[in-house]
């Protein structure tokens, strides 16, 4: 007989999602995949030091800030995710080799190199599936109210990737529907001072992620991935600056988007 695999997050510790405003009046919908860098206590630091811990390989630097920020200023509803991807990558298929990584970048990820079949279930079980189940719980509610809904999933983006540098500023990621995605990348570009990546530096697929197939594609929601480069929004001036920009751009869109 098996031996069932101990909880992963003891009762203390906080749950895998934050929302804020939940019933948010606006039809703008945020949420944050990699907003933090906790890791369950049950798995220690695995191996890593603080320093791993706080980088871009551990989290999606400067993301949560403007998600927060946006949310505030939009009157909008904001799910963010606050462990670390490193423990499991709540924007990857659970069965993914990406889902949860031994190598990130050039930096081996001890604690995940000999994860067994019931950790890695554990993983997506306590961490993975109740964050999205969040996500879905809320807008089956929006639904319910007949309010529009426009998803914005809120990433960023390291400025150099093995050794390459990104000439980007902020990117509009989609795959099927690109409705939200052109339009904001029209009035980014109308900005006159972006870079912006079209479907760069990453593209959304079914088999590299799993926030905007199942949430935005699966039930025809305009959506788009925005990535924003890290060094832009390391510090508060940057997200600040940030958040205006985006909030008043967002706000020359929405009635478009909206029938």
């Amino acid at each position: 007989m098996s031996v069932p695999t101990p909880s992963l997050l003891a009762v203390d510790e906080l749950p895998p999602w934050e929302v804020e405003r939940a019933a948010g009046p606006s039809p703008w919908f945020l949420i944050c995949d990699h907003a933090g860098t906790r890791i369950p206590r049950r798995l220690g630091t695995l191996g890593l030091d603080q320093t791993a811990l706080a980088s871009h390989i551990a989290w999606d630097i400067g993301a949560a800030a403007v998600a927060r920020g946006l949310g505030a200023a939009l009157n909008a509803t904001v799910v963010l995710q606050p462990y670390s991807r490193l423990v499991i990558d709540c924007n990857r298929p659970p069965h993914s080799v990406d889902a949860i990584v031994s190598l990130s970048e050039h930096t081996t990820i001890p604690g995940n190199q000999a994860v067994s079949p019931a950790e890695a279930t554990a993983r997506e079980r306590e961490i993975f599936a109740p964050y999205h189940a969040c996500i879905r719980a809320l807008l089956d509610e929006r639904l319910q109210r007949g309010q529009p809904t426009l998803i914005i999933a809120l990433h960023s983006f390291t400025p150099v990737y093995l050794g390459v540098a990104r000439p980007w500023q902020v990117g509009v990621l989609y795959n099927r529907d690109a409705r939200l995605a052109h339009a904001l990348a029209q009035v980014l570009m109308a900005e006159g001072d972006l870079v912006v990546g079209d479907n760069e530096p990453y593209a959304v697929g079914d088999e590299t992620d799993y926030a905007i197939p199942h949430h935005g594609e699966a039930r025809g929601l305009a959506h788009v991935e925005l990535e924003i480069r890290q060094d832009l929004i390391a510090d508060a001036a940057g997200q600040r600056a940030w958040t205006q920009r985006l909030t008043r751009l967002l706000g020359r869109i929405e009635r478009t988007l909206i029938a």
